[in-house]
């Protein structure tokens, strides 16, 4: 399992905000290309987005389900991309003053992702995550520091 952190300069419920809009997600998440539906009931236990992975021409259409919610503090996801597996991720959200500390933990669920060896597919995942918390953290700031219209 790889856990990666980091303080966003945000409110847990500005980050909550940005991981409910399913739509947003090909925006933050490394290696997610484009969406092509959200649920609903997103991020309900149990609905899903519709997601490509990769470049194109070479995209894997497949899904993120939520495995957990609980209102701004923890989004588990069961991610899938076949033919290279499923990985299992939570996102946990702690206030920390007025910010927020964001910490994802992911590792392979199923596949062969299995077959990598776990320090590896840490240091993979690790690599991935503080991008994709950068991309969020920049979401999330601009939220708060957008001017507001009279």
């Amino acid at each position: 399992m790889s856990t990666t952190t980091r303080v966003i300069k945000a409110s847990p419920a500005t980050v909550w905000e940005v991981l409910s809009d399913g739509w947003l997600y090909p925006v933050w998440v490394v290696g997610a290309s484009r969406m092509r539906e959200v649920d609903l009931t997103w991020p309900e236990v149990g609905s899903q987005l519709h997601h490509s992975v990769g470049a194109w021409p070479l995209l894997i259409n497949d899904n993120t389900e939520v495995t957990e919610s609980r209102h701004e503090q923890v989004l588990g996801l069961r991610g899938r991309g076949w033919p290279a597996g499923e990985v299992d991720i939570e996102i946990r959200l702690r206030p920390v003053g007025s910010d927020t500390e964001v910490a994802i933990d992911e590792d392979a669920a199923a596949g062969p992702g299995l077959l990598i060896p776990k320090p590896l597919r840490g240091l993979t995942f690790q690599w991935r995550n503080v991008e994709t918390l950068r991309r969020l953290a920049y979401i999330a700031e601009r939220r708060v520091t957008a001017p507001t219209e009279s």
